[in-house]
């Protein structure tokens, strides 16, 4: 193993930011939840049975997937020069991970029920009782790779290759929880798996772009000569295939949902008017073009933008498919002639705070007390 220099980016000020957002969100979430219970959320009643909670517990399953992608690529495609990231990654990962699992949590109001009654009551046929499985899986298998790596031992590829196996498969089984669900239109179809594994990608790699930039003050001449290489050569383009992929997913899903005339799909009109939808394009496609230009690819303040926009860009995204596919009222008639209306509530934002927040916060505190610039030996 060699041991690389600690990071000399702004790590101290967004851990102490990430804290300090942390305490706020957090006694914010939990006194409306005390003083109100469910009712402090706007979902329920309305027919959004999953709100922003919910899409922020998709979003950060999503990004832990992609950044367990990037710490695998040495050990199951051969990719040596991703080593000098693995340690980084595989703490990433497994702090989104409990940010998703918290933000889902909070959303649940007894979550450890599941203790006792997944066992139980164990429906084999659900989704969501496998996705649960495969993550609580997953989060073990992280941990464990990831206490290795920190004791110096960086020859478990066999852990690497289960926490790879572990995240996709607990993603795939994450959207056919949405896509085998026909009652909702925009949500359903046997792509959804597969779409949810690309965003994966997407926000994993993003998220591993930012990290390595910040960590260094976006400065490559601060960066070990591994890491260097790397955020000069093959991450980039990484991202920008991610990013092309997933640009596809996006325009022919949308195309498809405005084409078509199958009752349900009109929430994809009402989409593409918003707004939100605009940033959502702008900032992929910006990012695509950053990623692919020669002249800005490699400029690390330019990564930095790009992957910043990613990460905007993905969590509009989902918020646009998790409670789009839920506006349309399962039960229609002449009394319902239009969508359903939601709009979060304060103790939902401060939710979705309290994760992005957890995870600045996580991250710098592994910066400083667990050595995250450490890689393994040379081959």
């Amino acid at each position: 193993m060699t041991t690389q220099a600690q990071a000399t980016g702004p790590v101290n000020t967004i851990m102490m930011a990430g804290a300090a957002g942390l305490v706020v969100s957090l006694g914010l979430a939990f006194a409306n939840l005390i003083g109100s219970g469910h009712a402090a959320f706007n979902s329920g009643s309305s027919g959004v049975t999953w709100g922003l909670p919910v899409v922020t517990y998709v979003f950060f399953s999503m990004a832990s997937t992609g950044l367990a992608m990037v710490a695998a690529m040495a050990a199951m495609f051969g990719a040596k020069q991703y080593s000098p990231l693995i340690k980084r990654c595989t703490w990433l990962s497994i702090i989104t991970l409990v940010a998703a699992f918290s933000s889902l949590a909070l959303e649940m109001g007894h979550p450890f029920r599941m203790l006792w009654a997944v066992p139980l009551n164990f429906q084999p046929a659900s989704a969501l009782v496998w996705m649960g499985i495969f993550y609580s899986i997953c989060l073990v298998i992280l941990a464990i790779k990831f206490a290795k790596m920190h004791g110096g031992d960086f020859s478990g590829e066999g852990l690497v290759k289960a926490g790879f196996v572990g995240e996709v498969l607990a993603l795939g089984t994450l959207g056919s929880a949405f896509g085998l669900m026909a009652m909702r239109p925009v949500w359903y179809g046997a792509d959804v798996p597969l779409l949810f594994i690309a965003c994966g990608a997407v926000i994993g790699v993003a998220f591993a772009v930012l990290i390595n930039q910040l960590a260094y003050g976006m400065d490559d001449k601060a960066m070990p000569e591994g890491v260097r290489k790397v955020m000069t050569g093959s991450l980039p383009k990484l991202f920008a295939g991610t990013l092309g992929i997933y640009l596809a997913f996006l325009l022919f899903r949308t195309v498809n949902g405005l084409w078509t005339n199958a009752e349900g799909f009109e929430v994809v009109h009402a989409m593409v008017k918003s707004p939100w939808f605009v940033i959502e394009v702008v900032a992929l496609v910006a990012a695509f073009y950053l990623m692919i230009n020669e002249s800005t690819r490699n400029v690390g303040n330019m990564q930095v933008v790009a992957a910043v926009a990613a990460i905007l860009a993905m969590f509009i995204g989902r918020y646009e498919y998790v409670i789009g596919g839920q506006l349309v009222p399962l039960f229609k008639g002449s009394w319902v002639p239009g969508l359903i209306s939601y709009t979060p509530s304060m103790t939902e934002w401060m939710i979705t705070l309290m994760a992005f927040c957890l995870v600045f916060a996580g991250w710098a505190f592994g910066e400083k007390s667990l050595n995250l610039a450490a890689a393994p030996a040379e081959q």
